[in-house]
């Protein structure tokens, strides 16, 4: 079984691959031809969500819940975010590479989203929500916040209905391949008070992208 240290996360991430976790616990290495992506120039918002913004009714908040976050998005009938990728992606949140943006109503929270911040490169990993809008309401969130980071490409790996709602196209994975490479060597910082320890991260991994199909074996889906 591959161990999902940060660095061999990171190298996998700047290459264009994610893990995704079979029901038997057998982790993948996911690179789809095409790739689905969101312009963050053209996010859609529906005027009922506009409304629903306008009104207030969730409060928004940045990196205050990651782990309850990404537990919430693992409980589903089908779920790709086994314990091991909780507990990894924990491990990257706490090193300053993932990142949650949340919703929260009367205090308590009722959805949000999580993901991988590299240079000006945000990956969309999952959302959850518990009440009407909520997820979507900490998706603009996050489009503001990344627009404002000066962050070029937002990820979201395979096209559905409801990343199409939200304004996601696909494109072919040399295309996002090259939008890659450009994206992770921006200065950006999701947080200003990024950890050192991801510069460190991020930077060894740079170092040695050569070695991560060597990692992970046969285990790429492409």
């Amino acid at each position: 079984m591959t161990l999902l240290t940060p660095e061999l996360l990171i190298m996998a991430y700047q290459q264009g691959y994610f893990p995704m976790a079979e029901p038997d616990g057998e982790m993948y290495w996911h690179s789809p031809d095409p790739r689905a992506i969101i312009p963050l120039d053209r996010v859609r918002v529906s005027r009922s969500l506009r409304k629903t913004i306008a009104k207030g009714i969730y409060e928004t908040r940045i990196n205050t819940a990651f782990q309850e976050v990404i537990s919430h998005c693992s409980v589903r009938e089908e779920t790709w975010i086994s314990d091991e990728i909780i507990d990894a992606y924990t491990h990257l949140h706490e090193l300053g590479f993932a990142h949650s943006v949340e919703a929260w109503y009367e205090d308590e929270l009722v959805g949000g989203l999580y993901g991988i911040a590299l240079g000006g490169a945000f990956f969309g990993e999952s959302m959850f929500s518990a009440m009407t809008d909520s997820s979507k309401v900490a998706f603009v969130r996050l489009v503001e916040h990344l627009r404002q980071q000066g962050f070029i490409l937002l990820d979201s790996q395979y096209l559905n209905a409801h990343i199409t709602s939200l304004g996601g196209v696909e494109i072919p994975r040399n295309e996002y391949l090259s939008r890659l490479h450009i994206a992770i060597h921006l200065p950006c910082s999701f947080s200003d008070a990024q950890e050192f320890g991801a510069t460190v991260a991020q930077q060894s991994a740079l170092n040695h992208q050569g070695a991560f199909a060597s990692k992970v074996g046969g285990s790429l889906i492409w």
